[in-house]
């Protein structure tokens, strides 16, 4: 099998072919000849003025609502170094990102996973959970769930933001492929939804590119201006040159066509993904999401994803492990599929080298 191209199913990574580097080239020399002094220098720890201003614009927020990092992952970082001490119980979604849930844990919370259905987080586990224990906040993944692909209905949300109400804890939505919708219509933001309650929190990662490390949060600015304090404390100044490209790039009107032009790259691998799942793999449960990065599958039994992971390897087929997605248990038939970075007829190949994987597997458990 060494003879064969090894096939990625591990990272959603965007496709390189995606990035739009000649605008971005344009973008950077303008925003350096503009606001070069202010982009080399130290900046705020809020982050890039104008970028600030562009992105409230956006949301139909303040500037002092809107708070720049070096991408999400680090100001959930520094939300979690302000709100969380060991022991503290946050929610998450389960299955959920498997980074945020590292991430956690690190601080040291007790980390709850939250049962996802079809629709969102099953609310009566919620509520059963909100009777024993309050957390510290409930992240989660609304549109095209990382891992899963799940998109949490309009009602739902609304009963998740009565919970917290009801319960006074925090929402964390983290929203990095809402953009990227390729059928269906959009659900409501929860922030815009209850803006006093949510802390919404995206980047430029699967927009512009991960290199740029523009992410951003909002919220209450009281709360921003005490994890700015935190990120000042810890690296002095964000990436303000970064900032400053984003924001020229923005500001030219380059987003929208950025989008359409993403949305025509991966349409047809989403549609690759499903297809080949029908063809090679017609017994497995398939989610099958109206945009983002992924695909999940639960594997017919007897089937475990750390014994199909380990086949798959020798098939040159790389798979991120399931049973990280799951904060307190559980995934033991949880496979991801990020599409994005692959071609149709590597997505294909690749789920016939699972579909592989899967019947060697059963068939050594049949046999024991």
């Amino acid at each position: 099998m060494s003879d064969l191209k090894p096939i990625n199913f591990t990272r959603g990574i965007p496709a390189v072919e995606s990035f739009p580097i000649d605008d971005m080239i344009d973008a950077a020399a303008a925003a350096l000849k503009q606001h070069g002094s202010t982009l080399m220098q130290y900046g705020p720890s809020l982050g890039f003025a104008p970028l600030r201003e562009w992105l409230a614009q956006q949301h139909r927020v303040e500037p002092n609502q809107v708070m720049l990092g070096n991408g999400s992952l680090q100001l959930l970082e520094f939300l979690s170094l302000l709100m969380i001490q060991p022991g503290d119980i946050v929610f998450t979604e389960s299955p959920s990102y498997d980074r945020a849930i590292t991430l956690l844990k690190r601080r040291g919370a007790e980390v709850i996973g939250i049962p996802l259905e079809s629709d969102g987080p099953d609310l009566d586990a919620l509520e059963g959970q909100l009777h024993h224990h309050v957390p510290r906040f409930f992240y989660l993944v609304p549109d095209f769930q990382n891992p899963s692909g799940v998109t949490c209905s309009a009602e739902k949300r609304r009963r998740i933001i009565d919970l917290a109400e009801r319960y006074n804890f925090l929402l964390v939505e983290d929203s990095p492929y809402r953009h990227l919708r390729y059928r269906g219509t959009d659900e409501p933001l929860l922030f815009r939804l209850a803006p006093h309650r949510v802390l919404l929190m995206s980047s430029f990662s699967k927009l512009i590119s991960p290199g740029m490390r523009v992410g951003f949060v909002m919220g209450d600015h009281e709360l921003l201006a005490k994890i700015a304090k935190i990120a000042e404390d810890t690296y002095i100044t964000p990436n303000v040159l970064a900032h400053g490209i984003a924001y020229e790039w923005c500001r030219r009107g380059c987003m929208k066509p950025q989008i359409e032009k993403l949305k025509a790259l991966y349409v047809p691998r989403l549609e690759a993904c499903l297809a080949a799942l029908e063809k090679h793999m017609p017994d497995a449960q398939a989610v099958r999401p109206e945009g983002g990065f992924f695909v999940s599958v639960i594997l017919p039994p007897p089937a475990p994803s750390k014994w199909v992971r380990i086949a798959a390897a020798r098939h040159q087929l790389n798979l991120a492990d399931g049973l990280a997605f799951f904060p307190d248990g559980g995934g033991e038939h949880f496979v991801r599929l990020p599409f994005c970075a692959l071609t149709p007829e590597e997505i294909d190949e690749g789920i016939q080298r699972l579909a592989m994987s899967v019947q060697e597997v059963s068939r050594q458990a049949e046999t024991v």
